[in-house]
């Protein structure tokens, strides 16, 4: 007997459009009643509708996803869910974009190395690409801050008359205390602001 066929089709955000995932999956055959849409970030698989999908599987039933990214954010979880489902759960799986990433064929001792080790090989040159950019990302700030760019929130505009009672501080007319009353802000906001400005208090 055949098992059933399922779709999941997940994005990221719930302003992503799934119409893609949805038409590929109607192509490929699969009911509309069986096909499960997420719409939530794949950080964990504490995915209520993936969860309740695991629920429904059984024993030779298929599960459609248009990629492997749709199993996992990273190599090792999408090897994880995949070893979960083929091995444990016993549920053939089919990737859509990936034609021998399909365990439905060549279930003999070769098919399922050949599955495995493209499976493998596209999980880690995906995992490899997210540490590439990652690191392009912090080479890039890396290099805007030696520019003198700065990250962060914008530090919030001191009140009027800073300028004055930062300059009489520095002359010590004022204590840092007194200058940050009349400006209503903490003495330690005046300290860091005025030695952000440049001034120093007279020795």
């Amino acid at each position: 007997m055949t098992g059933t066929m399922y779709g999941y089709i997940r994005v990221s955000t719930k302003d992503q459009n799934e119409a893609r995932q949805l038409a590929a999956m109607k192509q490929f055959g699969v009911a509309e009643d069986h096909m499960v849409v997420e719409k939530q970030s794949g950080k964990d698989f504490q995915r209520p509708r993936y969860q309740k999908l695991l629920q429904r599987l059984r024993p030779g039933d298929v599960l459609v996803v248009k990629s492997i990214d749709r199993l996992g954010r990273n190599y090792t979880e999408i090897l994880d869910q995949w070893s979960y489902l083929t091995k444990t759960r016993n549920v053939a799986i089919v990737v859509l974009d990936m034609p021998l990433l399909d365990t439905r064929q060549g279930r003999d001792l070769t098919g399922t190395l050949i599955s495995d080790i493209v499976l493998q090989l596209l999980s880690y040159v995906a995992e490899t690409e997210r540490q590439n950019i990652r690191q392009r990302q912090t080479e890039g700030i890396e290099a805007a801050m030696k520019r003198g760019i700065r990250f962060g929130r914008r530090p919030l505009a001191m009140p009027q008359g800073f300028d004055g009672l930062a300059a009489a501080w520095k002359q010590g007319e004022i204590s840092s205390r007194a200058a940050a009353e009349k400006l209503g802000v903490s003495y330690q906001t005046f300290l860091r602001r005025a030695k952000e400005h440049g001034v120093c208090s007279a020795s």
